[in-house]
């Protein structure tokens, strides 16, 4: 019976990816001079993985590029190529191509096979670079002792599926995989005429039985390998249950039929293997990353290393948004509740009472652990940087060292994905316009080599990202002239945090010419749009000649929100708590008119844009005298104001809904929530309203 191996393509695409940001991450890191043997090793791996894995899947344009690249990463970890920059160069480029054609196996853009075909030349003409000198080979790690006191001996056994292609490359790759893992004895084979039988593989290795089979699972279905401890000198073991069905089977192995020495060249050159003897590949051609242990160390495998349990597990993530929007509902039903509840005597109804109480805390408890559950490490976003600031400041001619802080911390997965573009604006812009050349630097007596730092950080219920380089700071005098250049109102008594807002402004560039990475006045205005739109804004500290600090303020989450509701005339409005300073009651001395017309208030000497909700989002029967209201003060992106509000009704965690999804954008409100009456409340853009405001004073000053 045939498999449908593309029920296992999703496995496979998850697993690419890792292994090429491992890849990745790996070959930017790796020191040229000394590069870590550990770290060859891994990159090598990772190749080797994938080679493997595309090859059993029938993705063979992945597969030819991938059996290129491995053989070019062996020669270099046994030391007989010298590691150099065109290599790591080449890698990295392999990389994209591989990540083009995965792309392509989901579904998505054709990758570009003439790219394929360079890569694959690349890689070539390195791998054919004549042997490295003696005294640049890099040392191996030194062999494991023979048969050591703490060896284990481990018997595996599988049942080949005549059914199912590509076997060749499967033992081809489980054999390989094995080796470097300790010695492997091939105790019995099928017949290659037999339509069934068993492989038995022996294995001296350090590792326990987890460790063996985490290597085996990625490459046959876990139910269809059995691994037994063998007594040392035993070479027999009882075989694989009858009562393997064909289900348990799917990933068994092919026999190898045998071939001459002419097919095992020409099946070698396409990473394939010709007929299977007895395999001993020893502990010191492979070393085991297993670290050596101290010479008081316990030998016994069964106390030194323990097996690791799986504690995960893949989860779509259309499930999981499924269970917030059911956690949400559940937590607006609760409220309508607790807010039923509040008409009846608590006295008379102390049961219900209490029970509705234990209701909220469970449903609390419920909603922070399913909002747990898309809550992902920064680091997944921060892994993609060193690339992003190798490629760029060699392009530029420039030293930068990226540094990185609080990869830990997390972040709603829809921030996580949304913040990534942003940033990469943001260190782009770091690196083209803060960080000097290394002429530069030095004259101004600085190190050659610029610093730009990455950190990440929980502060006040929001999570704060920061880009800061140590270049040269803006230049105050430059973006106020390129400001009035463009027509924007840029007087001299601008606060320097308010000049460097400017720079976000569509179009806005100071670049002296266009190139490649900068100067057509496109990305910090998108930056700015795309952090506004999650909710979030953007602080900029810099000094000239010391460097530039940005900070980007970002919610939890998108779909829980802390917020103050308050009401205007019928209607009640959410304020995002993240933006609110203060709220207060004016008196009419503190109100002052332009024109005529009431549009500021000063508190505590500084003159605050007032925005009466009343008249923004016209409310009828509310109130209209600034004195015998609330002015709720908001802070965006550096810029106060204060929203006119009939009272405050109080604090409290709201579900968001988005209101485009369900109708359609409307100016000045971010999104809406249900309340525990059961009525719609609109969330308040406090960005979009306070821009708004600072235009309309502007207008009629």
């Amino acid at each position: 019976m045939a498999i449908d191996m593309s029920q296992f393509y999703q496995v496979f695409f998850d697993e690419s990816d890792e292994h090429l940001a491992q890849m990745e991450a790996l070959l930017v890191a790796l020191d040229l001079t000394a590069p870590d043997s550990e770290d060859l090793n891994a990159i090598f791996r990772a190749a080797h993985s994938i080679k493997g894995s595309s090859g059993t899947f029938g993705f063979d344009d992945m597969m030819q590029v991938t059996h290129v690249m491995e053989t070019l990463l062996d020669r270099v970890r046994k030391g007989e190529l010298a590691l150099s920059t065109d290599m790591v160069d080449a890698c990295l480029s392999a990389g994209d191509v591989l990540r083009a054609q995965l792309v392509e196996h989901r579904g998505g853009q054709k990758a570009d096979p003439a790219a394929a075909t360079q890569i694959r030349e690349r890689l070539g003409a390195l791998c054919d670079a004549p042997s490295a000198p003696p005294s640049t080979i890099i040392p191996r790690p030194k062999p494991a002792p023979e048969r050591p006191a703490d060896m284990c001996r481990l018997e595996l056994r599988f049942v080949p599926d005549p059914q199912v292609a590509g076997q060749r490359e499967l033992m081809s790759n489980m054999l390989e995989e094995l080796g470097r893992l300790g010695a492997v004895e091939v105790l019995e084979e099928p017949l290659p005429e037999a339509l069934h039988g068993q492989w038995r593989l022996a294995i001296d290795t350090l590792l326990g039985e987890a460790e063996v089979r985490e290597v085996l699972d990625f490459m046959a279905d876990p139910r269809s390998v059995v691994i037994v401890p063998l007594d040392e000198g035993s070479d027999s073991a009882p075989t694989i249950a009858e009562e393997t069905d064909d289900e348990d089977e799917a990933f068994g192995f092919f026999d190898l039929p045998a071939a001459s020495a002419a097919e095992d060249a020409e099946d070698e050159a396409f990473g394939f293997f010709g007929p299977l003897p007895v395999v001993s590949t020893t502990v010191a051609e492979a070393p085991s990353p297993v670290a050596e242990a101290p010479d008081d160390a316990p030998a016994s495998p069964s106390t030194a290393r323990k097996p690791k349990g799986d504690n995960s597990i893949r989860v779509s993530v259309d499930k999981v948004d499924q269970l917030i929007n059911m956690v949400g509902e559940l937590v607006i039903t609760q409220a309508m509740l607790q807010q039923s509840s509040s008409r009846i005597d608590p006295i008379a109804n102390e049961a219900l009472v209490n029970a509705l109480a234990l209701l909220e805390r469970n449903t609390r408890e419920l909603q922070s652990s399913a909002m747990s559950i898309r809550m992902m490490p920064i680091s997944s976003v921060f892994t993609r940087f060193p690339r992003v600031v190798r490629d760029l400041s060699q392009k530029l001619g420039k030293q930068v060292e990226l540094k990185t802080r609080g990869e830990t911390t997390e972040l709603d997965r829809g921030l996580i994905e949304r913040i990534a573009d942003p940033l990469t604006h943001l260190v782009r812009n770091s690196l083209d316009h803060g960080i000097e050349t290394p002429e530069t630097r030095l004259a101004t007596g600085k190190p050659a080599s610029g610093t730009i730092t990455l950190a990440a950080a929980h502060k006040g219920g929001n999570v704060v990202v920061e880009v800061i380089d140590d270049g040269a700071g803006l230049d105050r005098e430059r973006i106020l002239d390129k400001a009035r250049e463009r027509g924007i109102a840029a007087p001299d008594t601008l606060s320097d945090g308010e000049v460097w807002q400017l720079i976000f402004a569509p179009g806005f560039s100071t670049a002296a010419q266009i190139t490649e990475v900068s100067g057509r006045g496109v990305g910090m205005d998108v930056v700015k749009k795309n952090i506004s739109a999650l909710g979030g804004r953007v602080e900029i500290e810099s000094m000239a000649g010391v460097g530039t600090r940005i900070a980007v303020h970002l919610p939890l989450t998108l779909a829980i929100l802390d917020g103050m509701s308050v009401r205007v005339g019928a209607e009640t409005y959410i304020v995002p708590l993240n933006a609110v300073v203060e709220s207060l009651q004016v008196t009419r001395a503190m109100v002052h008119s332009i024109s005529g017309v009431d549009r500021l208030i000063q508190v505590r000497g500084e003159y605050l844009t007032v925005v009466p909700l009343y008249e923004r989002f016209a409310v009828g029967e509310a109130q209209t005298d600034w004195s015998a209201g609330i002015m709720v003060v908001v802070e965006t992106d550096g810029i106060k104001a204060a929203l006119f509000v009939d009272e405050l009704i109080g604090q409290h965690q709201v579900v968001i809904k988005s209101l485009e999804a369900n109708f359609r954008r409307v100016d000045g409100i971010s999104g809406a929530t249900i309340m525990g009456d059961g009525r719609v409340a609109l969330i308040l853009d406090t960005a979009s309203l306070v821009a708004g405001a600072r235009q309309r004073l502007r207008a009629v000053a």
